[in-house]
């Protein structure tokens, strides 16, 4: 919906920029052609949003394929392709009004949860990793499974600390810009703060798979989500990146920034992540609700013996997954999208003008420390809290 081409042919649509606010709500005297895109991304994000509350509204406490919703769920293919579709329509014709600058709010907020579910992932996951190959290290005695582990980890931080210098050289001015400084020197500061806490002597007794591995890699994310948030300051001199794009000409830096290619290219990483495996952790498939289910065991185990190999999905006596947290992931999932694709950029008041608001900067700086946060609490957690099993 953003490339220009297909731009061009939303402008020759009745309805869509002259002549009628009926479908996108446009002002005859405005010279909507390249805001199009960006309310077409917007329409089709709520379209996709209300198709997937709709469905976790429907699997509301849906606990085996004996209830009857469970068939909606994993059949009825046609109906609901269907369903997305009228929706999909209906929401083009949603008179604009104030629907953009609402919208822009619930995808800032969905955005933001999502991005703490990526969080989530990405910790589990360097958690994982650095088991992984320290488990490989202890049960072959091969010192290159360690070599590997401070090779990955070097590369992590120096490629970390290569971006903190450009983002200062690009983002920042002598005079100027202080906004920019503070926030790459709070996030820099806590990088450090976690780097050090994962490797004290008393975290590595209470766990002694932590250590820098980890505290690279979420180094390295916090890098980009800081980049990727001083992306969004809206002013030109500290922002070399800015997105200038109004009505009446073209814009004056590429469309597609880097920052949203890499949001886009983690987004996938991440889904890829939690559709291929579950975790090691019983903590992160409990807050995933994605615990394994122990329904149709026994005929698995009986069609191992008898040398058959067949996937069984039996959920008679519970699923394997909670139906309504799928979808409510895959809506924010979908907000995240909508937000990425448009670089959290809205029109101005005037709707002459596609800007960046600084609430988009402060949510993304906001998300960086939550996420900082969350990866400090697995690391204290089993300190202050020594009465449970964080095994």
């Amino acid at each position: 919906m953003i490339i220009p081409g297909v731009e061009k042919e939303l402008h020759k649509l009745p309805g869509f920029c002259e002549g009628s606010g009926s479908v996108l709500g446009v002002q005859t005297h405005v010279n909507c052609g390249s805001l199009l895109g960006h309310k077409a991304v917007y329409r089709m994000g709520f379209a996709m949003s209300a198709f997937f509350f709709l469905f976790a509204a429907i699997m509301v406490c849906v606990r085996s394929s004996k209830d009857p919703r469970a068939a909606v769920q994993n059949g009825f293919w046609f109906i609901k392709f269907l369903v997305l579709v009228g929706i999909t329509v209906g929401a083009f014709y949603i008179p604009d009004g104030a629907f953009t600058s609402v919208w822009f709010y619930f995808g800032v907020v969905g955005s933001f949860l999502f991005i703490l579910i990526q969080l989530v992932l990405l910790i589990d996951f360097a958690h994982s990793w650095s088991q992984l190959w320290l488990r490989n290290a202890g049960e072959s005695n091969a010192k290159g499974w360690y070599a590997a582990l401070c090779i990955v980890t070097f590369i992590f931080y120096a490629t970390s600390i290569a971006a903190i210098v450009l983002l200062y050289v690009y983002y920042t001015k002598p005079k100027g810009c202080t906004e920019g400084k503070v926030l790459i020197s709070i996030n820099l500061i806590l990088c450090l703060i976690v780097s050090a806490v994962s490797i004290l002597p008393k975290i590595q007794d209470a766990q002694p798979h932590s250590g820098l591995l980890q505290a690279s890699l979420i180094t390295l994310y916090t890098v980009y989500v800081t980049w990727s948030a001083l992306a969004n300051v809206p002013t030109q001199t500290c922002n070399p990146t800015l997105l200038v794009r109004n009505s009446t000409g073209s814009p004056l830096t590429t469309w597609w920034d880097a920052p949203s290619i890499v949001g886009l290219i983690i987004f996938i990483l991440c889904t890829l992540f939690i559709s291929v495996r579950s975790s090691d952790h019983p903590q992160v498939n409990k807050l995933m609700l994605t615990e394994e289910s122990t329904a149709g065991a026994g005929s698995e185990a009986a069609a191992v013996e008898s040398g058959l190999h067949r996937a069984y999905d039996n959920e008679q006596d519970g699923v394997s997954y909670n139906y309504t947290f799928f979808h409510l992931c895959l809506l924010l999932a979908a907000l995240y999208i909508m937000m990425t694709l448009t670089n959290w950029y809205r029109p101005d008041e005037s709707l002459q003008v596609l800007t960046s608001p600084w609430t988009a900067v402060w949510v993304k700086i906001c998300s960086s420390w939550a996420g900082l946060l969350l990866y400090l609490w697995t690391l204290v957690a089993p300190l202050v809290l020594p009465d449970r099993d964080f095994s």
